[in-house]
């Protein structure tokens, strides 16, 4: 009898429906996924929908550490050598479609499958290098360029295919938490970047191109912009200390 050709393992399809050890789960905005502390017995795979990722402090302060999209991978802390915790906790932001798969049937379908793991170490290496990113945007950027920058991220500019420029809901007080900074800080930066057309912000946030400007070539979203009134302030010290130096030689 002729063999059967074994059926190419196509890791699309895997993710895209339930199977052994994996099934389907929707979950509702401010619903969670798993929670900090919890057995990381599970990695999901985001389907549809928006979550977030924040941990708790032993004082009991929060902090949002990472946006998640469709696409994404979350609690791949699941498939470390030891399975321990999950070190975070993952909220939907918008309702979610999600693949629970079971940390034994992740580490076979890794092992077992080539096409699957290249997919899940690209991701992985995606998420280091987001994470580098972040860390740099953290330590040297302005808090105006780190709002600029999430706000971008969650329209999905610098993604592959068309970005989609209205972002879910989110409050100001997420996104201070995310950049590091105040409420308050956050609505001044939001209504400048509305005035300077970056934005459109009226319950839903329309992230427009022309905000890639503030992130990527730093150029002054105007003169009223706390970077242009922070350059001009040091060109007015530069000038001041000129025409010191030249009345004192002159003298």
């Amino acid at each position: 009898m002729p063999h059967r050709k074994k059926q190419d393992f196509d890791p699309i399809a895997f993710l895209a429906n339930s199977g052994m050890g994996r099934r389907i789960v929707q979950i509702k905005a401010n619903g969670t996924l798993f929670s900090q502390g919890s057995a990381a017995d599970s990695v999901f795979y985001l389907q549809k929908g928006r979550a977030k990722l924040t941990v708790v402090s032993k004082a009991g302060k929060e902090a949002t550490i990472t946006l998640i999209s469709a696409g994404d991978f979350v609690g791949e802390e699941s498939v470390t050598a030891i399975a321990g915790l999950h070190m975070s906790t993952a909220t939907a932001i918008t309702a979610c479609s999600a693949l629970k798969i079971e940390r034994a049937e992740m580490m076979r379908v890794l092992h077992a499958e080539h096409a699957f793991s290249d997919l899940f170490v690209a991701f992985l290496l995606a998420r280091s290098m987001r994470t580098q990113a972040d860390l740099v945007d953290q330590l040297f950027n302005s808090s105006e360029r780190r709002l600029a920058r999430i706000l971008l991220l969650m329209a999905d500019f610098g993604k592959s295919g068309e970005p989609e420029t209205v972002i879910p809901r989110i409050t100001q007080e997420t996104l201070a938490d995310m950049i590091g900074t105040t409420r308050s800080r956050v609505n001044f930066f939001m209504n400048r970047f509305r005035k300077m057309g970056f934005i459109e912000y009226n319950g839903r946030i329309h992230v427009h191109k022309s905000l890639l400007n503030v992130v990527l070539h730093d150029q002054r979203p105007g003169p009223n912009s706390m970077s242009a009134a922070l350059l001009d302030v040091k060109q007015d010290k530069t000038k001041a200390a000129k025409k010191t130096s030249s009345a004192i030689k002159k003298t």
